[in-house]
């Protein structure tokens, strides 16, 4: 599902060139969880927006679902992004005009998806919001934002998911719903998952760990 080879981030700075991320292999095979940890500035979320498709790697290559992101350009990417991958982002990034269905409504309609208001309403009741659907964001909680952000992100049944840092900011008993929510939603759409997080107990609940350390890569657990 996922593979990467000899991948290199480089940015230049005012010092020189510097190497964000070195030389990274790995591999995460479809319908698995995987999580990314290591501390902040090791490179987890420039890795996770690499194999996200949403920047451009310095060298090596990236292959989602059998494409490789260096031979595709911007909109290549962009529309590979909207058939294959959710995206949940620790600031939740929901559009404050819009209700709670409506954002989960909205990657369905930009889609052209029949129905999206009953997809959106039958998944924001699987995360617990069935009682928030007309809620707009500003007055919902940090754990219920997220839940939203979660049920958008399964709107259009990815094939991959990634999320950063998903429990972030949030208190650890809504933490733990989210974390559950998460590998439910997994386990029931066969959707591979690949998680930045330095919440120990979110990494190991995935079926495999890896740790990153000044832009390099390695296998906690397999």
């Amino acid at each position: 599902m996922i593979k990467v080879s000899q991948l290199l981030k480089t940015v230049p700075t005012a010092d020189g060139d510097l190497d964000i991320l070195r030389g990274i292999n790995l591999e995460i095979a479809e319908g698995t969880s995987a999580a990314i940890v290591g501390a902040s500035g090791s490179g987890k979320s420039t890795l996770l927006g690499l194999l996200a498709g949403m920047d451009v790697a310095s060298g090596g290559e990236i292959t989602l679902d059998g494409h490789r992101l260096s031979q595709l350009d911007e909109d290549q990417r962009a529309r590979l992004r909207a058939e294959k991958i959710g995206f949940v982002f620790q600031s939740f990034q929901l559009l404050p005009a819009l209700t709670a269905r409506e954002n989960v409504m909205l990657p369905l309609e930009l889609s052209g998806k029949k129905q999206a208001d009953d997809i959106a309403d039958r998944l924001l009741e699987q995360v617990g919001l069935s009682d928030r659907l007309d809620h707009y964001p500003t007055t919902l909680s940090g754990g219920e934002q997220q839940r939203v952000a979660i049920a958008r992100a399964f709107a259009r049944q990815p094939k991959i998911l990634f999320a950063d840092e998903p429990t972030g900011n949030l208190d650890t008993r809504t933490g733990e719903r989210v974390i559950d929510l998460l590998f439910q939603l997994n386990a029931s759409e066969g959707t591979t998952l690949v998680l930045v997080t330095h919440d120990d107990r979110l990494a190991r609940r995935c079926d495999v760990r890896f740790g990153m350390d000044a832009g390099e890569l390695c296998i906690l657990n397999a």
